[in-house]
């Protein structure tokens, strides 16, 4: 079987994490929000509605959903399956995240692959720290690798050995400092592949060299507006070529999409993406696109 190694191609198998596994309660949601740098602490209940909402969208689409487990080891941010692990066209490596208290999260995805039968490829060892969020494929051979507080050189480094058998090119773009070393800042915060040619960005925060790879490569750039960065309209889930989810309340992402002849479908995420800074690219770990 061939694993993912695209951002957009048709999702046929994707790994989540439902929030009453990630969240818990509420009681435990108010105890947690602020160690884990929430915008505001979530609220469980309306968390839950939320994402039956998102996942029906999924189901739609995606003929293979598997939730991850409860594990005590893992904290809220665990909601965001995406980060753990990269799939790749061989299989899985398994990350290790920038952010301290999302470590322990690669143990429990590693015995679940295990439990799938998915196969894992490699794991990042030593000083090596890098988020999912960071590694965006351009195409099948083509991996860019956000450099910031995410993800480091040590890294990049294990990434093209563990890679260099299936990519033919890996770009690391420089990340910029923004709001902070605490603010969860990746590669996706300011681009997400809709198709092969058609990309969600932010140009403000990218560097200038990637910018113009991109244009150079044939990809058309829809402009995140400011305001609608900020509500996570740059975080687009290709569901397939031009078919995709956005967070609601990003109008005018949401036009340039259909101007552009994308399919797009809306979620709330006030609660479980807004307030963790997480999207719906956030919320899913593609296994397997085709």
């Amino acid at each position: 079987m061939t694993y993912c190694s695209s951002m957009y191609r048709s999702l046929e198998r994707v790994i989540v994490k439902h929030p009453k596994d990630a969240f818990i309660s509420q009681e435990h949601v108010s105890n947690e929000w602020k160690k884990f740098n929430y915008i505001e602490e979530p609220n469980f209940d309306e968390a839950l509605k939320e994402y039956q909402d998102f996942i029906s969208i999924l189901e739609q689409h995606v003929p293979h959903i598997d939730y991850l487990p409860f594990s005590s080891a893992a904290g809220l941010d665990s909601l965001y399956a995406h980060d753990p692990v990269k799939l790749t066209s061989e299989g899985a490596i398994i990350l290790k995240s920038g952010k301290a208290l999302r470590q322990p999260e690669a143990n429990v995805y590693r015995q679940f692959l295990k439990e799938k039968d998915i196969p894992i490829i490699g794991e990042l060892t030593g000083e090596a720290v890098a988020d999912g969020g960071d590694l965006v494929w351009l195409d099948e051979r083509t991996l860019a690798v956000g450099l910031g507080y995410r993800t480091n050189e040590e890294a990049v480094r294990q990434l093209k050995e563990l890679t260099a058998r299936f990519v033919d090119e890996l770009i690391v773009v420089p990340l910029p400092h923004d709001q902070g070393e605490e603010e969860c800042l990746h590669l996706m915060s300011f681009i997400s592949m809709v198709d092969h040619n058609l990309a969600v960005v932010h140009s403000r925060l990218m560097p200038v060299f990637f910018r113009q790879l991109l244009i150079k490569r044939g990809i058309q750039l829809i402009e995140v507006p400011d305001d609608e960065y900020t509500g996570l309209g740059c975080n687009v889930l290709a569901l397939a070529p031009r078919v995709c989810v956005i967070v609601s309340g990003n109008d005018g992402t949401k036009q340039q999409l259909l101007d552009a002849g994308a399919v797009v479908y809306e979620y709330k995420g006030h609660e479980i993406s807004f307030k963790g800074t997480g999207g719906p690219t956030c919320l899913t770990c593609p296994v397997v696109r085709s």
